[in-house]
């Protein structure tokens, strides 16, 4: 897409020889009767892209990788508020390929949502004029349904039809896998996004028509070795993000991972103890909910308490909604530690605080109104994704989390 810059590449190899990510944590009951047994470890690379702002080892066998180089940070969730070419510049998205031939499309691999989907040739929205469509009729293995899919993603949705094709993520490649192909996308979003679709990592019960995620169907046909998978978002362009598929690499942490359990098997979603500032709560001060989000840019909360985050910050809002932060703060501000499971995480300044390329400065934070049944929610985007490493154990029903080198 010319006008927008360039998103992050995700590519993906496979190497066998690796030693088993077996320092998981052991499971506490019976897995569930929806879990399968581990096989192989695959690492994805790729791009960073985001759906809007608000972006141990692996076991024995071969792994596949979803890395890559970024310019700034990556991600999104489901809220509304986009911030126009900065957007842009705040995700990671990763290549895939569907078909026999195979037809290449960039993806967000996003652990906020459950469907894989793609622009297909039947759809003349300008968002899928903007962007590489499939053609079933290209693909030798195609197979088509009348299954009306739907999705939403704040400013963004899709209306299309289920299919079946072959999907290579990187050299992981998966037969008979369900997809959707749209035929349309409204509104202006997916226009200007650097890239074609989703690739959802969340888990079943979120999939829109009962779609199966493509990391259930890579398990349940033994192309990974373990009911996990694992994220690394590089700061810089010197070394690749990536997904791990089926085992975890401790050469991109330090320290030993602390385990999170769930509190529901939709989302990633886990319980927050407090969000501290300057050595008190400043939001979520008797526990809160939050969901880890590989597909959100930033960090995003209930407006209220937001605002005092972004208050006790000296942040201002801009005409154009956007936070702005004077960039001489950054050495004198403290770290937003999120405390999770008795465990301290610290966001320093220089995570929170987003430097842009006209020198000004902008606030990580991002608002939202969005009630819970649960109470307080929030969305741990690729801010805080950057400074963690994460395992997304679905085994154990865990989120692994250890600082990232």
């Amino acid at each position: 897409m010319q006008g927008q810059p360039a998103p992050e590449e995700i590519t993906a190899a496979s190497t066998a020889g690796w030693r088993g990510a077996g320092e998981g944590p052991a499971a506490a009951e019976p897995l569930p009767s929806n879990q399968v047994s581990p096989h192989r470890c695959h690492r994805a690379p790729g791009k960073l892209h985001g759906r809007e702002c608000l972006a141990g080892n692996p076991s024995a066998g071969t792994r596949g990788h979803v890395g890559g180089n970024m310019d700034s940070f990556g991600g999104a969730v489901t809220h509304a508020h986009t911030l126009g070419a900065l957007c842009w510049q705040l995700e990671y998205v990763g290549t895939i390929s569907i078909g026999t031939p195979p037809q290449e499309f960039s993806v967000i691999f996003d652990t906020g949502s459950a469907n894989l989907w793609v622009p297909s040739v039947y759809c003349s929205s300008r968002a899928c004029a903007n962007h590489r469509r499939f053609d079933p009729a290209r693909s030798s293995t195609y197979r088509g349904t009348t299954t009306s899919v739907a999705t939403w993603y704040g400013t963004g949705s899709m209306v299309g039809v289920l299919g079946y094709d072959t999907v290579t993520v990187g050299n992981i490649q998966v037969p008979n896998q369900v997809f959707g192909l749209s035929l349309s996308e409204p509104g202006s979003f997916l226009a200007q996004a650097p890239f074609d679709g989703f690739l959802g990592l969340a888990f079943p019960s979120i999939s829109s028509s009962g779609a199966t995620p493509i990391f259930d169907n890579m398990m349940s046909q033994g192309l990974v070795s373990q009911d996990l998978f694992s994220i690394y978002l590089t700061p810089n362009k010197q070394n690749g993000s990536f997904v791990l598929f089926g085992g975890i690499d401790d050469t991109y942490f330090t320290g030993n991972l602390s385990w999170i359990p769930l509190t529901a098997q939709s989302y990633w979603q886990i319980k927050v103890d407090s969000i501290t500032m300057y050595g008190r709560p400043i939001a979520c001060p008797y526990g809160c909910q939050a969901i880890v989000d590989s597909g959100t840019s930033l960090l995003a909360g209930p407006s209220r308490s937001v605002g005092n985050i972004q208050y006790e910050m000296g942040a201002r809002r801009s005409p154009s909604g956007v936070y702005l932060v004077s960039c001489s703060y950054i050495r004198l501000l403290p770290d937003i530690v999120f405390v999770i499971a008795g465990t301290q995480f610290p966001l320093p300044p220089q995570a929170y605080i987003l430097q842009q390329e006209d020198g000004s400065c902008m606030s990580g934070f991002e608002g939202y109104a969005l009630p819970t049944a649960s109470g307080e929610l929030w969305i741990l985007g690729d801010i805080f994704l950057r400074r963690y490493y994460s395992v997304f154990d679905r085994a154990n029903g865990m989120v692994g989390l250890a600082p990232a080198v």
